[in-house]
């Protein structure tokens, strides 16, 4: 699960020079011709990508193999894993069940669980937001006295998983004195999600479910590497890093104590509707949930898109861009966030430009360098066929 801050599209001149997607009325553009280039070049099984607007789902294309060397051909529809894209759907969770008043962005953990056998004080006043924004004192690893191998052979559900997980992390202190600095951690999220869990008494899978995925539409989401085992493969498959494919199961995917911080898998156009939701959230626009209702207000809508101090934001790294992401003014540099993941056999990025009123979303089914910078290049493409606008 990688940290996404690329600030430069090195392939941008390139992009700019291909050609624009064709639309016809009433269907999104193709994007395959753009990508299979892109995809031949870096030698990736497959890649896919799309193109959002405030209006939605504006162009879109899937090229390549389901597993490298088959014969099965990726396709719009298929499953991609997210990685740490998951983290601002967890944020996202967090907002809701803050605007139900059933968690507060300022609940510490001292205050969710004021029973904790062998916390150190130090956690106690660390509250749900500074773990949301990597500024609560999670550690960047988990192999601290074993935690991380008992994670992976862990036999219980997910949530009991977490539970490990936050006892494992809480038994020694901070590592940096909370709210000090920002360091990326997965733990962090983890932790918010097993708090969101201990509060309602539903899973982090159910409260996914019910109050991001439902409201905004979203129906093909899910968890872990996506697929069943078996010959046929009905779904992508990531590949290692030796190139061979990977069948879905236990060793396709990181233990499912971290889920919130990078498990879920969805479409390409599923993805969209959430990069949607938060492009007209981050203009000020409303974003209406399924049953009719505002999905977020204005004010949650700030928070998740606004860096305490350093460009981190909750579950977002946000910053500005000239050009391709500019103001309202001739010159202004834009707002721009960006998220990217990986566990390392998939890889994907979502780059947003709220006041352009779009954004890019890449993923490809494969890990490493190569792939980040196969999926740079894509969004790159992407972000030209809109300049070309």
């Amino acid at each position: 699960m990688r940290f996404p801050l690329r600030p430069a599209f090195a392939a941008l001149a390139l992009a700019l020079a291909l050609p624009a997607a064709s639309e016809e009325a009433g269907k999104p553009a193709s994007l395959d011709e753009t990508l299979e280039s892109i995809r031949e070049k870096h030698g990736l099984p497959a890649l896919a990508a799309a193109i959002v607007t405030v209006d939605g789902l504006h162009s879109i294309g899937a090229v390549g193999a389901r597993r490298a060397g088959g014969e099965d051909r990726a396709t719009t529809g298929d499953l991609w894993h997210l990685g740490s894209c998951t983290k601002a759907m967890t944020a996202t969770l967090i907002a809701r069940l803050v605007e139900q008043e059933t968690l507060k962005w300022t609940t510490t953990l001292g205050e969710a669980f004021p029973k904790q056998r062998g916390m150190d004080d130090g956690w106690r006043p660390v509250t749900l937001e500074q773990l949301l924004a990597n500024r609560g004192g999670a550690p960047p690893a988990l192999d601290r006295a074993g935690l991380w191998a008992s994670l992976w052979a862990h036999q219980g559900t997910p949530t009991e998983g977490r539970k490990k997980l936050f006892a494992g992390v809480v038994r020694f202190p901070p590592e940096y004195e909370p709210g000090s600095k920002m360091l990326y951690a997965n733990a962090g999220f983890a932790i918010a999600g097993y708090v969101a869990e201990m509060t309602t008494g539903e899973s982090w899978e159910d409260l996914m479910r019910r109050e991001v995925f439902a409201p905004l539409g979203i129906t093909s989401a899910g968890f872990g590497a996506p697929g069943r085992p078996g010959k046929a493969a009905a779904q992508p498959r990531g590949h290692g890093a030796d190139g061979k494919p990977v069948e879905p199961g236990p060793t396709a995917d990181n233990p499912q104590a971290i889920a919130p911080a990078g498990t879920v898998h969805m479409t390409l156009e599923d993805w969209g509707r959430f990069i949607t939701a938060h492009l007209r959230g981050a203009r000020g626009e409303a974003v209406t949930a399924a049953d009719g209702k505002a999905f977020l207000g204005a004010a949650s809508w700030t928070r998740l898109h606004t860096p305490p101090a350093d460009g981190y934001a909750l579950g977002w790294s946000v910053g500005t861009r000239p050009g391709w992401a500019r103001g309202p003014n001739p010159g202004d540099a834009g707002r721009i966030l960006t998220h990217n993941g990986s566990n390392t056999m998939w890889f994907c990025v979502t780059w947003l430009a709220p006041e352009q009123g779009y954004a890019v979303l890449v993923a490809t089914n494969s890990g490493g360098a190569t792939a980040e910078k196969a999926t740079d290049d894509a969004a790159a493409a992407l972000i030209g066929l809109m300049r070309k606008r």
